[in-house]
């Protein structure tokens, strides 16, 4: 029967599961093949990004991707294109799901168990599809194997059982990084962000004047030089958080606005209450805008 078995996500520099379906199958081929996949993980760093572990009746589907790998068990009659669809939906969920910080700082196996809901529901969806896959969608994933065609390996190699390289798979490592597609761009995004590159300039040409004159004669003015130099990195980490995703967005959103905000009351007095309102107001809209666009629902290249 052709379908997935099973699936885990790891972490691709020491092999640690972080997650898996909880799937009991106690045929001997099965059980052998989980071993397998489990001398396959320790080993992922020397692999490149895709690759394909060929048995007789299991293969091995194996997905890097910065710091996590999905690893699948599916029988050898399902379709290649299906298995790293399936991979890369699952990459998706689980970036969404939790970020850098946590997979690094994970020190147990299996620390983020209760994503096995989202695997069996996503392997489900794959198993129990009859056609419906996007003719797009699969016409893209096809496109990107054969450019990039996974590596492929065998289930009987020996390196495999006891998860030690030799010299003939010792290749570097292609690291993808993972990208994260997001909503696109809004005329109120785009106004923000120049405002917030003319709020940027103001603080510096500012800042720059006034370091000038603190160097040389007033040295208890450097507060306020400073005091005009964090708005203007804020400005630009805004700018950036707007246009690429990032980890812990709304914590640094946060982090940004109140240091604009702290910054501009200080300089009450180099600056009016109109200044400081315009400045305000400006990298509160550059907040909203940071917090309402979002990641895409779905990569656009594995539906099914």
């Amino acid at each position: 029967m052709s379908m997935i078995f099973f699936a885990c996500v790891v972490r691709v520099r020491d092999g640690l599961p972080l997650s898996a379906s909880t799937d009991f199958h106690l045929n001997q081929d099965f059980l052998e093949c989980r071993k397998r996949l489990k001398a396959l993980s320790s080993i992922l760093a020397r692999y490149p990004s895709r690759g394909t572990a060929k048995g007789r009746n299991l293969s091995i589907h194996f997905l890097s991707s910065g710091d996590i790998a999905c690893m699948a068990i599916c029988s050898s009659s399902y379709s290649t294109i299906m298995a790293f669809c399936f991979l890369e939906e699952l990459r998706w969920e689980f970036a969404a799901s939790y970020n850098a910080r946590s997979i690094n700082s994970a020190s147990r196996p299996y620390a983020f168990i209760e994503f096995d809901n989202t695997i069996q529901k996503v392997k489900q969806h794959f198993n129990s599809s009859r056609g419906s896959r996007a003719k797009g969608s699969w016409q893209r994933v096809e496109e990107e194997l054969r450019l990039q065609p996974p590596v492929q390996l065998q289930l009987e190699n020996t390196e495999l059982l006891n998860g030690l390289s030799n010299g003939g798979h010792a290749g570097g490592h292609v690291e993808v990084v993972p990208t994260y597609r997001m909503q696109p761009v809004t005329p109120l995004g785009i106004l923000s962000l120049v405002l917030n590159i003319m709020c940027g300039a103001l603080n510096l040409i500012r800042g720059v004047h006034l370091a000038e004159y603190s160097f040389q004669e007033d040295h208890e003015g450097i507060g306020n030089v400073i005091a005009f130099f964090l708005p203007f990195l804020a400005c630009v980490f805004q700018c950036y958080l707007y246009l690429f995703y990032s980890s812990a967005r709304k914590v640094k959103t946060f982090v940004l606005l109140f240091c604009v905000c702290s910054c501009n009351i200080y300089l009450y007095g180099l600056r009016n209450l109109w200044q400081i309102s315009f400045h305000i107001g400006v990298a509160s809209l550059s907040s909203y805008q940071i917090l309402t666009r979002q990641l895409l629902e779905k990569q656009p290249d594995c539906g099914v």
